[in-house]
């Protein structure tokens, strides 16, 4: 028997369906998500939970004319599969298949490519304005988590919100969570407003709506007065949006496919900004999602036999996560002073044995990075010793109070920056190749990266005892152990880096952070084939080692490998540096000085691939370093 989803090639077969074909759909869909992120991994628990509500809106509205923003962009798998991306989707988040958030290179259904949190009411204010002034009518809906409403760019569009004279839909997609439980006031009260509810409540604040929606003719202004009197609306919720001027409708079953239909067709044309509060069940209809959503919020691939759920793991040993989550919780052990300070990720950055010995300690803001960064500053000018744990691309959205309330009053703060470098299939917008860039910058701020699960203990050590800030980044991975990198296992010393290969060889490769191991394997490699190369594992890129920059004055060729934008990376801080110290003249045809060639990420956004691929396309690789050396040797 042919699938209901077989037929469906674009959102205009959706609108040919019959309401009990579309509960019938979303069973299908439902199936197709779980098979498919079971194979590729993915985020699942969200996007089992939005089903109906994006058939719903898709039934209603025309998305190649109108404009749906998604809000965070990892809900969008539905939306995927009936938007004419079905076979793709088969290949979700890998090299040939489809990206796991919105892209528009992809799809005209898609409007911004979107992986944070708080974009979604800003960017359509903006939409908004632009159709009124250009004369269009195009329907703009904001679909919008509740962990991303509570984010500083949401509230802060919130409060500009009133000024938008034309229509604007926000569907507030509340199921309590985001990658943990939702954090702070806001989330507490959508929580309080949640368990007061019973269903059959729900359902009577469906059909109030419903009755009130306007006929024609009638103001709609009257029709929302004359509904707030008949259910009495005092709900907290309520209080939170009208006292901001913005019209709302809720909480309504988020599930119910026939009246989600009905309200949108109720409310899509109202001229002035609106939000519909609909209540979801994340994980809905796969049972260990929906018993444990937290670790189905992004979950590798998993086998599923009868319920018992195995997930696979791509490699073995400990991650740079869990030692630097673990030693933080080791160091709390041993110093009063440590805190924790995390963005609505205290799994994802390894915190979670943290929580647990240290519940007062452990502070998640939520999708806050910016308050999370003043926070800490705010910790450490009172004597503490706060680690930040934030993913690398999420903390470029703290960039200014890192400069002015932690680097310009040179507090303490300890930055764990997890997820630099390239995370793999999450793609361009998840990748953490910036944070050299607008960290090096900084007075005050030491910059360092562990290569071996050895430093990566080190390395907080090392930090807790600085009376100024300091980052520790590292990737998305397994760390290395020893294996011929013993030389790692000495403390740090400021601005000091470590020998790993020691000889007097014309070319030096300098390794930064993680890819001290694919450097360490080339040039093993390399002295097999007769060319012998010193190694040196950089540990600091600020300050830069004062000896790295004296092999290059004495005429080495030094090659830099990391994995970082090569724009502002560790190789163009050792250039920077090389230069400053160049006092030869630069028309002349003889010099001592060596030379600098630099490996690291190309002046482009990297797509979503594996991660030992993404790493080849930076060069980084074990394989891409040999190349490079080789034929450096051969020109010498």
């Amino acid at each position: 028997m042919t699938k209901i989803l077989e037929t469906i090639d674009s959102p205009q077969d959706i609108k040919k369906l019959k309401i009990e074909q579309l509960e019938k759909l979303a069973g299908e869909i439902r199936q197709e998500i779980i098979e498919t992120v079971g194979r590729t991994g993915g985020h699942l628990a969200s996007n089992l939970g939005n089903v109906e509500l994006t058939l719903a809106m898709h039934y209603v509205f025309d998305f190649k004319t109108d404009h749906l923003l998604w809000d965070v962009g990892h809900q969008c798998y539905t939306h995927k599969l009936i938007t004419g991306r079905k076979e793709l989707f088969k290949n979700l988040r890998q090299k040939d298949g489809v990206s796991g958030f919105p892209s528009p290179q992809e799809s005209e259904y898609d409007r911004f490519t979107v992986g944070h949190a708080g974009t979604s009411i800003p960017t359509g204010i903006g939409m908004g304005i632009a159709a009124k002034k250009l004369g269009k009518k195009d329907h703009i809906v904001s679909f919008v988590g509740d962990a991303s409403i509570v984010n500083g760019l949401s509230l802060e569009a919130l409060n500009y919100l009133q000024d938008l004279k034309r229509q604007f839909l926000i569907v507030l997609n509340d199921n309590s969570m985001a990658i943990d439980v939702t954090q702070g006031a806001i989330a507490t009260m959508l929580s309080r407003v949640r368990l007061s509810h019973t269903y059959d409540e729900i359902n009577k604040t469906t059909r109030n709506i419903l009755d009130h929606i306007p006929l024609i003719g009638r103001k709609m202004d009257n029709a929302i007065a004359n509904f707030k009197k008949t259910i009495k609306m005092s709900l907290p919720a309520s209080r939170l949006f009208e006292s901001l001027n913005i019209a709302y409708f809720g909480p309504v079953d988020g599930h119910d496919i026939r009246s989600l239909i009905q309200l949108f067709n109720g409310i899509k044309d109202i001229d002035y900004p609106v939000v519909l509060h609909t209540y979801t069940n994340k994980g809905k209809g796969f049972h260990p999602a929906g018993d444990d959503p937290r670790s189905f919020h992004s979950t590798g691939p998993f086998t599923n036999d009868n319920g018992k759920i195995t997930h696979i793991k791509a490699g073995s040993g400990e991650t740079f996560t869990s030692i630097i989550g673990d030693t933080i919780t080791d160091l709390a052990k041993e110093d009063s002073r440590v805190t924790t300070v995390t963005a609505a990720m205290p799994d994802g950055t390894g915190l979670r044995r943290f929580k647990t010995s240290f519940p007062d300690r452990c502070f998640d803001v939520g999708i806050a990075e910016s308050a999370a960064v003043d926070i800490a500053a705010g910790q450490a000018k009172m004597g503490l010793r706060p680690f930040v744990c934030i993913y690398s691309t999420f903390l470029q959205r703290g960039f200014d109070q890192i400069a002015h309330e932690v680097a310009l009053q040179n507090l303490p703060v300890i930055f764990c920056i997890d997820r630099a470098g390239v995370v793999g299939d999450d793609g361009p917008t998840h990748h953490g190749m910036l944070d050299l860039a607008f960290l090096r910058s900084l007075p005050n701020m030491t910059v360092l990266a562990p290569a071996t699960a050895a430093e990566a203990q080190n390395a907080c050590r090392y930090a807790l005892n600085l009376d100024s800030p300091c980052a520790i980044r590292y990737p998305r991975d397994y760390a290395p152990q020893n294996d011929g990198l013993e030389a790692c296992d000495s403390d740090f010393v400021t601005g000091k880096s470590v020998t790993i290969l020691d000889n007097d060889s014309k070319i030096v490769i300098v390794s930064y952070g993680s890819c001290l191991k694919n450097a360490y394997e080339a040039a093993i490699e390399l002295k097999k084939r007769g060319i012998e190369v010193k190694l040196i594992n950089a540990r600091f890129a600020k300050p830069l080692d004062s000896d790295i920059i004296e092999l290059y004055k004495v005429g080495k060729t030094i090659v830099t490998v990391e994995e970082h934008s090569l724009t502002c990376g560790f190789g163009s801080a050792l250039l920077e540096a090389c230069c400053g110290r160049n006092e030869v003249d630069m028309n002349s045809q003889t010099s001592s000085l060596g030379k600098i060639v630099i490996i690291g990420g190309p002046d482009r956004f990297i797509d979503k691939n594996t991660r030992n691929n993404q790493l080849k396309e930076l060069g980084v690789d074990s394989e891409s370093i040999i190349s490079t050396v080789t034929k450096l040797n051969n020109m010498s």
